[in-house]
């Protein structure tokens, strides 16, 4: 059976707060599902842009075959820094899981899947909703389709 170690945070993420008993109700649940065998959960300390339990379970790698995050979201925002867990989980032969949003990591391909929805998330906010587009844009009003 596959061994991977939790990983949640104590702090918000993306604009997130998740309880801590929730974050790992969800990784223990995830496990269960993929059938991989949990093991306790490392909790990242609450000072911002800190990962040194994130660290940590890498340095663990002789004894665990991957990590089960509750969210992607919870990487650092460091490109850099990302690029360089990808290539670890890649040149070691590990699994990056996350829970929340059901995926997995283990090749170039999975990880650039999870770079790219972590570029939309951070992208997001920075695009306007529906409410600030001038009425003469949207074609569709009302139900029906306008002339513009």
């Amino acid at each position: 059976m596959i061994k991977v170690r939790g990983y949640i945070f104590s702090r918000p993420f993306m604009g997130e707060r998740v309880p801590q008993h929730v974050q790992n109700l969800v990784i223990r649940d995830y496990c269960g599902r993929q059938n991989l065998q949990y093991l306790l959960s490392a909790t990242e300390y609450a000072m911002q842009d800190c990962y040194l339990m994130l660290e940590q379970i890498l340095e663990d790698f002789r004894v665990v075959d991957g990590i089960v995050a509750y969210s992607l979201f919870q990487l650092p925002d460091n490109i850099a820094y990302r690029a360089r867990i990808y290539d670890r989980i890649i040149n070691e032969k590990k699994i990056l899981h996350f829970a929340v949003e059901g995926l997995k990591a283990c090749t170039q391909l999975e990880c650039g899947r999870i770079e790219t929805l972590w570029r939309i998330r951070k992208t997001l906010p920075n695009c306007l909703n529906s409410d600030e587009f001038p009425s003469a844009w949207l074609p569709l009003q009302h139900g029906r389709l306008t002339e513009l």
